[in-house]
Order: structure tokens, then C-alpha cells, then sequence
């Protein structure tokens, strides 16, 4: 990438916010969004129909998807924010599906294996950006956005993702991660929220190293909000 050109991952459950953040940061930056795209998966529907027998044939074809995505993105000449890193397919949902019992240890252990060797050879995000939210306030955002097929979505599903991103935010030592504490911060609702994580993206890109927001800030914001 060219030395001015920056790399942006938004990562979080879902319905945490993750393509609201993208378009706000691209609109305020002047920078390239890119958003989760919706593949045509030509395994979904074998999928759905018996995950364990189709599950790794499925998460292959994600994978591919989403590291040809990240190539594209460190290839734009400008500076991007992506909606959802390639890291969560393998790290999030693939691994969900092995430790529901939904795909096989044989076939989980070669995805892990192809998706591990690949990306050591992509360029990781300048920084990522996680958004950490508790299920209710997923919940909640959820309901707000009115996507009818998410609408009865099981909050135990929501819980054991959120799990396993805390373990994967916890373990990633690629980069610089700034973790955004989603239930404090409506970012959609308030600027001076958006202003906050812009600043601490800013503070990320130029070398500091501090993890988590003070609350002394998210204070003084939520003040300057209402």
C-alpha cells in the first residue's frame, strides 16, 4: 500500500453497527467503503438443508470471497473502511459452526490450515475496530433495523458469538485494534460519539497503544450528547 493510504476493518457481532460506522467514517474521512458483500453462495441452500455435510464446502467458498475482497481492498489506490475483516469468517463463524458440532474436526482442521498459511501472506487493517456491544443492546438494534429474517433470532446464538469474538479480539496480535464499547456509544444518533472513535482511529494510525476508552470520555460526550 502507498504510504498515506490507510486500511480500516470494522469488526462486531451482528447487528452491532458495523456498516453504519463504515458509511459515517467514509462520509467524515473522505475515504472508500466497502460493505460486507452479499455472495451468491451456490452451497447455502445445501447448507441449510444439512450443515454438517455442506458446512465446510460453504465456509471454503466464504473464505475465498473475503480473502479475494481483502486483496482487492489493499490493491484501491485511496484509503478504505471495510464492513467485516476476512478474519471473522474463520475466526467467528466457521469456528462456531465446529464447536456446535456442525462441521466435522477433519474438515475444520484443513479450513483452519488453508485459512491460517493464506493470510500470512495478506498485508493486515492499519487498525481494526471492534465493536463490542452486549446481546440487549444487539438485540435492541436488531429490532430497529426491521430485517424480518433477523427478527427471531436466538439471543443464546448472539451470546456464543459474542464469546468467541472477545476470544479472537483477545489473541490478535496482527495489528492495532481499537475496541469501541458500542452499548456507551450511539456513533448513529450522536456525532460527538462518532467524533470520539474518529479521534481514537486517529491516536491508533499515528502509534498510541491504548486499548480501551477512558470513561472519564465517554462520560464527558454522553454529557455533551444529551
Amino acid at each position: 500500500m502507498g504510504v498515506n493510504k490507510k486500511f480500516i476493518a470494522i469488526a462486531g457481532n451482528v447487528g452491532v453497527g458495523k456498516s453504519s460506522l463504515t458509511r459515517l467514517l467514509a462520509e467524515r474521512l473522505g475515504w472508500e467503503p466497502f460493505y460486507e458483500a452479499v455472495d451468491d453462495n451456490p452451497y447455502l441452500a445445501d447448507f441449510y438443508r444439512d450443515m454438517r455435510s455442506w458446512s465446510f464446502h460453504s465456509q471454503i467458498f466464504f473464505l475465498t470471497r473475503r480473502l479475494r475482497h481483502h486483496r482487492q481492498l489493499l490493491d484501491h489506490p485511496n484509503s478504505v473502511v471495510q464492513d467485516r475483516s476476512v478474519y471473522e469468517d474463520a475466526e467467528i463463524f466457521a469456528r462456531n459452526l465446529y464447536e456446535q458440532g456442525n462441521m466435522a474436526e477433519r474438515d475444520y482442521r484443513s479450513y483452519r490450515e488453508l485459512y491460517e498459511v493464506l493470510t500470512q501472506f495478506l498485508p493486515p487493517p492499519d487498525v481494526v475496530v471492534y465493536l463490542r456491544a452486549s446481546v440487549d443492546t444487539l438485540l435492541q438494534r436488531i429490532r430497529l433495523r426491521g430485517r424480518e429474517f433477523e427478527q427471531n433470532i436466538d439471543p443464546g446464538y448472539l451470546e456464543q458469538l459474542n464469546r468467541l469474538y472477545e476470544e479472537w479480539i483477545e489473541g490478535f496480535t496482527l495489528g492495532p485494534v481499537l475496541i469501541v464499547p458500542a452499548d456507551d456509544l450511539d456513533f448513529v444518533a450522536h456525532s460527538s460519539h462518532l467524533d470520539l472513535i474518529i479521534a481514537k482511529i486517529r491516536e491508533k494510525l499515528a502509534g498510541k497503544d491504548e486499548v480501551f476508552f477512558l470513561e472519564e470520555e465517554i462520560a464527558r460526550v454522553n454529557g455533551l450528547a444529551h
